[in-house]
């Protein structure tokens, strides 16, 4: 095809220093820019702008080798000083909510150089087989001379970008259509009108519909499973819910597939642990839901003295339809003789930031996006990092095995491992568990051929 129009939700260029989890953002980044390294299903890391690795010193030392004949799309090489400029971005910037990012706490005693034009050499005092997680998130972007960052190494050069569509033109031989039209269509519903109206090609992020998307079969449609789990933290500091008992009773009490099948038309996966089945450690973990037992949650909740009220704090977005997932967990305790208490805030940068503040009231819906199982480890469950996310829960045998699998290098041993860790937070639950959404695209016959990660990215094969 030479033209494809792609609607999305979003159509943005964010500066280099900036991550985003925003899955219409990355796609238009993965059409322009390149990855450090690529996150493929079951977490490991392949190549990308970084060609290929060595590793020494047990794990403490990693070179990295960019890819030959890298170069921006203005015609200057990309070396690996620019890699480094990057890195050095990202450490020193703030997240979507004004928060500081986790980066550069994960490379506080790391000492990165670059002794090459071409090569980036990471160091540090422990073992740090999880550099591979950390640079798949990041892409290596310069701006252009009107100060805009749209100058990268992918495979598609910004020829326009205005009004919320980017127009891409392809570089060299790479597969896919000679021209891209990227435009940014807020609502789910409107995307998937222009499908219908021949104004796209393919159409984004349907998944959001209010009513569900409806599958015609007029169009070619693609599903998978996220790596994003859509969880309530407890909190385990204090409170009903620093009891382990309790923290599984809320498990066994919700009926997590009546909420899918009700608010979300099934369009999801139910969780069994921290991370989705695509990370790192899923596969070894081989765990199943925790099964809806209303009558051994009563049991659990009557041993751990659990009365109420509890608090269940919420906003109105992100998650999607976050207060009616949170009614519905208050009903089902509520069938349990527990009373609770909801409490909304409008304000969703400043309940992320009441979040990182711990004030979480006992219950509080969140969401986690990172598809690096180290950095949902980290951020949000070890109680020796204590990080920002972190919301008290703290398990002896589950520090230990975090610990080890800190200090696994090769792709089976971190595999096992974390697949130990998994297990044990199944056993011993530190969130209410809740499910993994399914994204869902549609595409015009003909349009091309399309792959959609687990990461919500689009990729465009042809």
């Amino acid at each position: 095809m030479r033209h494809l129009r792609i609607a999305a939700e979003a159509c943005l260029f964010l500066p280099g220093g900036r991550v985003t989890d925003d899955t219409s953002v990355l796609t238009l980044k993965t059409l322009v820019f390149e990855p450090l390294l690529r996150w493929t299903e079951g977490g490991r890391a392949a190549p990308a702008l970084l060609a290929r690795w060595e590793v020494g010193d047990g794990g403490r030392r990693w070179l990295f080798h960019l890819r030959d004949g890298a170069v921006f799309h203005d015609g200057v090489a990309c070396t690996s000083r620019h890699v480094l400029d990057t890195i050095e971005a990202v450490l020193g910037s703030v997240d979507m909510f004004g928060m500081k990012w986790s980066y550069s706490r994960y490379l506080a005693r790391a000492r990165l150089s670059t002794p090459t034009p071409s090569t980036l050499l990471v160091e540090n005092p422990e073992p740090f087989a999880d550099i591979l997680d950390i640079l798949s998130e990041f892409f290596v972007a310069r701006e252009d001379a009107a100060g805009a960052p749209v100058l990268g190494t992918g495979p598609y050069r910004v020829t326009g970008f205005a009004e919320g569509v980017a127009e891409l033109a392809r570089v060299g031989d790479a597969p896919g259509p000679e021209r891209i039209s990227f435009r940014a269509i807020p609502h789910a519903e409107d995307r998937m009108a222009a499908l219908h109206s021949g104004e796209a090609d393919v159409a984004m992020q349907l998944e959001r519909m209010q009513a569900g998307p409806r599958f015609e079969d007029r169009f070619a449609w693609g599903r998978q499973v996220s790596t994003l789990s859509v969880m309530h933290y407890l909190n385990c500091a204090e409170g009903a819910f620093a009891h382990p008992a309790a923290r599984l009773a809320i498990n066994l009490a919700v009926d997590r597939q009546m909420i899918l099948d009700t608010l979300f038309q099934g369009l999801g996966v139910l969780s069994s642990t921290v991370v989705s089945p695509l990370h790192m450690g899923a596969g070894a973990a081989g765990l199943e839901p925790l099964p809806h037992d209303p009558d051994r949650a009563k049991r659990l909740f009557e041993a751990a003295q659990v009365g109420g009220p509890l608090r269940l704090r919420t906003p109105t977005h992100m998650p999607e339809k976050a207060l009616a997932v949170t009614q519905a967990v208050a009903d089902a305790l509520g069938r349990l003789g527990i009373g609770t208490r909801i409490e909304i805030q409008r304000d969703r940068p400043e309940y992320a930031r009441e979040v990182g503040r711990k004030a979480i009231g006992d219950v509080a819906i969140f969401d986690s996006s990172p598809h690096s199982t180290f950095r949902v480890l980290d951020d949000k469950i070890s109680s020796a990092s204590r990080a920002v996310w972190w919301q008290g829960y703290h398990d002896e045998e589950a520090q230990r095995l975090i610990a080890a699998a800190s200090r696994a290098v090769e792709d089976e041993a971190r595999e096992a491992a974390y697949g130990a860790v998994l297990r044990r937070l199944h056993a011993n639950p530190p969130w209410l568990y809740l499910f993994h959404p399914v994204g869902v695209f549609a595409a015009r016959p003909g349009a091309g051929r399309f792959v959609l990660e687990g990461t919500g990215i689009l990729r465009v094969e042809g």
